[in-house]
């Protein structure tokens, strides 16, 4: 997608804006010793990247900040929506797995669709440090990066929450279900 089409307007920043927010200072668990004001300071000033945040809410993700990387700088948001956002469920993994398929097509991988958000699909290394601030994908599951030794022969690899635990499960990469999304971060 182009760079022109990646902007919100005053209204939708304002929004969004408010909406992480709100969001940021009713879940201070995930983020302590955190401020605000230094977060808003940086999407202010990377305006595609709230663009990118707004996608990923408007998709049901939940965005919220996660990690600072004392390195860079910059603040991790990742989805934190209860269950597998909504908007990006019923997608196989990736194009080639999509390219695959020969009927019933999905209508979207989540490779491609993380990539037209400008956002990265969450590793399971990240995957399981989100499980550590609360319950998430207790009735559905998410695609997680896969390792390209298992991408070769044709699997992914996907993870949810069971039985209080955290299980990492394989499926062909051009399957999709209806309760499988994925999970994306955002460094800003």
């Amino acid at each position: 997608m182009k760079n022109e089409k990646r902007k919100l307007s005053s209204e939708q920043r304002e929004e969004i804006l408010g909406i992480l927010k709100a969001r940021f200072e009713k879940n201070m668990n995930r983020h302590k010793g955190f401020e605000w004001a230094k977060v808003q300071t940086k999407l202010e000033t990377n305006t595609e990247k709230l663009w990118s945040l707004n996608e990923m809410e408007t998709t049901g993700g939940e965005p919220d900040v996660i990690v600072h990387d004392t390195k860079t700088g910059e603040f991790i948001f990742y989805d934190c929506s209860a269950e597998s956002p909504k908007g990006r469920r019923s997608v196989c993994y990736d194009c080639e797995a999509l390219e695959s398929r020969k009927e019933h097509k999905p209508k979207n991988s989540a490779m491609d669709m993380a990539a037209d958000m400008g956002i990265e699909i969450l590793t399971e290394e990240q995957y399981r440090e989100l499980q550590k601030l609360g319950n998430f994908d207790t009735k559905t599951s998410s695609w997680v990066k896969t390792p390209a030794n298992i991408r070769k022969l044709g699997g992914a690899i996907f993870c949810d929450r069971r039985y209080d635990t955290v299980f990492v499960y394989h499926n062909g990469a051009e399957s999709y279900y209806a309760a499988r999304g994925f999970r994306g971060s955002l460094r800003v």
